[in-house]
């Protein structure tokens, strides 16, 4: 077993400490990374407090990746020794299904492990994410990182880079379309670039006019205070797409009614209670109400290698480990522009 520093929560009360983990020696099909840098995802604090029940304590979160492969098992040939990579949101698949064998292993119908709070395929031992020094995974679920692409501003994209690029690709966004993104934060940062890059004209669609000039720095031709109820007046009938990235209770209906006839509004933010729809608002303009995951892993690489060819990456603020419980509760004040990273490196520091 590998010895495998990290940071880890004991309970759901508990601050994140260090903790020393073991990780499996390689197989025949797995790689070993040395991890560089690991995203702080929202989802990772949710888990951590055990705000979705569930959660399997000591618990390492993270699940958005990069680092350096340091060891190849015999059988593996996607990726080197030196080569750039990454893991994102899972581990393993069973590989066999119907979706696994569509390449849409995040809906393995055997039940995906997870990178952390979850378990490998045998149902007993858990997962631990990248908070720590180390990982090992079986190639296919290791995503191979272009050359070009800076590996810090990189590792969101593992989770918030395709959790946005998958509904804008899958509904077919194009240069032309009218596209309105619903919340400047970690996925709508990302949204904004990836429908900007696709050639669509963006609106950002924000409660906080403090973030206007950040949206047009990202690239938004127009930005909407939500706040205003002549918004939804004036945008009536006005956009292909909406990319809804928000986590707090809001009306759907409002939103829907920005939607030009058979336009689709995608949900990717979680609010925290279900939300009403009126019949009328899909009915009137055939208009479509979806909710969009995470993308495969040949999706996730084509996102990768979509980003090294625009040169997207995500907007970061690089932190030692030993600050992870402060960025946490900057987090829960939105104040973040737009994602944390960690430093991995400062692990050693203590």
């Amino acid at each position: 077993m590998l010895k495998t520093l990290s940071y880890a929560a004991a309970t759901a009360s508990s601050p994140l400490a260090p903790f020393t983990l073991e990780r499996r020696e390689p197989g025949p099909h797995d790689v070993l990374i040395d991890i560089l840098y690991c995203g702080v995802c929202h989802s990772d604090i949710h888990q951590a407090r055990d705000e979705w029940g569930g959660a399997r304590f000591p618990m390492v979160p993270g699940h958005e990746i990069i680092g350096r492969v340091k060891q190849v098992g015999p059988k593996v040939t996607k990726l080197k020794v030196g080569d750039m990579a990454g893991v994102g949101c899972m581990v393993d698949s069973c590989r066999d299904c119907d979706p696994c064998r569509r390449q849409l292993e995040q809906f393995c119908e055997k039940g995906v492990a997870f990178t952390y709070n979850s378990t490998e395929l045998d149902r007993k031992t858990p997962t631990y994410g990248g908070y720590s020094s180390q990982v090992v995974v079986t190639e296919h679920f290791a995503l191979k990182v272009p050359e070009g692409l800076e590996p810090a501003g990189a590792a969101p994209l593992l989770c918030a880079g395709i959790t946005t690029y998958s509904p804008l690709k899958q509904w077919n966004c194009k240069k032309g379309d009218r596209v309105g993104v619903v919340g400047l934060g970690g996925l709508g940062h990302m949204a904004v670039k990836f429908a900007v890059a696709m050639g669509a004209e963006v609106t950002m669609l924000s409660t906080s006019s403090s973030k206007e000039a950040d949206a047009r720095r990202l690239g938004a031709q127009a930005f909407e205070n939500t706040k205003d109820e002549g918004t939804f007046r004036k945008l009536a009938n006005r956009f292909d797409l909406l990319i809804d990235t928000i986590s707090a209770p809001h009306d759907y209906n409002k939103y829907l009614r920005m939607l030009r006839p058979l336009g689709t509004m995608v949900l990717v933010g979680v609010p925290p209670e279900p939300a009403p729809v009126g019949a009328f608002s899909l009915i009137n303009g055939n208009k479509r109400l979806v909710g969009s995951n995470i993308g495969g892993i040949a999706e996730t690489q084509e996102m990768l290698d979509y980003c090294a060819k625009h040169k997207i990456v995500s907007d970061i603020e690089l932190i030692p480990i030993q600050k992870i419980n402060e960025a946490y509760e900057r987090m829960m004040r939105n104040d973040v522009r737009y994602r944390f990273v960690i430093d991995i490196a400062t692990l050693k520091q203590g």
